[in-house]
């Protein structure tokens, strides 16, 4: 039998982005607190940055995050290989800020509205030309001759986002502002230049990786005394705009994120698994997604020390389904399960500080307790594709981890303008009424935008940066 690529990571990648869009279109202050995020509660969803707790809305941006860094060791194998120094690949580096900082500005910006307070025709037709623009930015053929008829397109794409940019008014009437910015696309181009920089220079030796993470911790630290040395680092700024120290607390997912994209660089392939060891297998995939869904739960209702004796029980569970199974295929998963352990544990034990564990402000639990739960996620999604069970849902998800740009943007600058330019929204309006509608207007959307971004998949009309 052919030998299958492990599609684990594209499978946590697209989780991640299409739990985004769900978030975020289901209806407002009718559901259940549990279905947004634990800081922002309905029915008014005022922010209580006091308000501890976690709930699967907090985990969807960590998962990105960390399948981000996962990604940074794999794309970037073709240079390592060949020996590459560090220009080329701080030129990558630096390429993917730019790109994704001008993604994160013009983005927002060209929402009908932001374009007005009213939008009218003209203003969804400027928004699907936005996506229409994007695609001529981002989109790569993968034929070299093509590439090169392709530049002028490129060329000419960005020359006419830019006089929108200058010249549009935009809703405010005061035109361009870069305060008007995708705050999650800004976080994005800052971890893919310093993510990719931190890889490089420890590449060769991951405990020097993870030793920078306590030197980052003491910046956090020893920024909160004043005229400290900490304190003017952490607040130095070459451009306030497109970068602060503060976003470097991300690093905390997206260096362990790097470390799982190593494993799996080295073990990219997928081979079927005996039958008699599948039982086994079953166990473990299934022990490690009751450790998400437990950890969640339990999290968001504050039941931290119960919280810490299940994480000790499941792991023991898996454990022994690891040691039982015991043949190759379970290799990646053991390392997946050291380091997740590790990661969540460090998570819990800190639970305890900054009261309690939050997503906003971000506090140390977070990080490691949602970078754990990453890699059981990777667990689950690996195990579905080992035993061939489900795994028709892990490449529904592939597919949409494949081409994220698109998933990310296709609802604002697509189906949005769209919906309410043909009056299709008023659809969508009327499930914002009742919980079970509200749920449903969330799926549809969230289907519509997935399978916008399947069609480009399977076109292979792949947006990168």
């Amino acid at each position: 039998m052919a030998q299958q690529r492990n599609i684990s990571l594209d499978a946590l990648r697209g989780f991640s982005i299409l739990a985004m869009v769900l978030s975020s279109s289901i209806a407002f202050g009718i559901l259940p607190s549990w279905m947004y995020h634990a800081q922002v509660p309905p029915p008014y969803h005022k922010f209580d940055p006091a308000l501890p707790g976690i709930s699967w809305v907090d985990l969807v941006f960590p998962f990105f995050l960390f399948s981000m860094g996962a990604a940074i060791p794999l794309s970037l194998q073709k240079k390592v290989n060949s020996g590459s120094g560090f220009l080329p690949v701080f030129y990558i580096a630096g390429r993917r800020f730019v790109l994704l900082a001008f993604f994160a500005l013009f983005t927002v910006h060209m929402r009908s509205a932001m374009l007005s307070g009213a939008p009218q025709l003209t203003h969804y037709l400027l928004s699907i030309a936005a996506f229409v623009l994007l695609f001529f930015q981002f989109f790569e053929p993968a034929d070299e001759r093509n590439r090169k008829y392709f530049l002028p397109g490129r060329f000419a794409a960005f020359t006419i986002a830019l006089l929108m940019l200058f010249f549009l008014p935009f809703k405010d009437g005061n035109g361009f502002s870069w305060t008007r910015i995708d705050i999650i696309l800004l976080v994005l181009a800052n971890m893919a230049l310093f993510g990719t920089i931190t890889w490089w220079l420890t590449r060769h030796n991951t405990w020097l990786r993870i030793g920078i993470v306590p030197f980052i911790m003491a910046v956090f630290l020893g920024a909160s005394q004043p005229g400290t040395w900490n304190e003017v680092l952490f607040n130095w700024s070459p451009m306030p705009a497109l970068y602060k120290f503060y976003y470097l607390k991300y690093l905390f997912i997206i260096i362990p994120g790097t470390i799982a994209g190593e494993w799996i660089a080295g073990n990219n392939k997928v081979e079927p698994v005996a039958a008699e060891k599948q039982s086994w297998l079953v166990l473990v995939t299934a022990l490690a997604l009751l450790m998400v869904v437990a950890n969640t739960v339990l999290l968001f209702a504050q039941h931290n020390f119960p919280a810490l004796v299940v994480t000790l029980v499941l792991s023991a569970g898996i454990y022994l389904g690891i040691v039982k199974a015991g043949v190759e295929q379970m290799k990646l998963i053991r390392l997946f399960f050291i380091a997740g352990t590790y990661s969540l544990l460090l998570g819990l034990f800190f639970n305890a500080w900054e009261g309690g564990i939050k997503k906003d402000p971000s506090t140390y639990s977070y990080y490691f307790v949602t970078a754990g739960l990453a890699f059981f996620m990777l667990i689950v999604f690996y195990g579905i594709q080992l035993v061939k069970r489900g795994d028709s849902v892990v490449n529904y998800l592939a597919l949409n981890g494949r081409n994220p740009m698109v998933a990310y943007v296709a609802g604002n600058l697509l189906l949005l303008p769209i919906l309410h330019a043909t009056g299709l929204i008023s659809i969508f309006t009327q499930m914002e009424t009742g919980m079970w509608t509200g749920i449903a207007r969330g799926v549809l959307f969230t289907g519509i935008v997935s399978l916008i971004t399947i069609f480009f998949t399977k076109r292979k009309w792949l947006w990168k940066t």
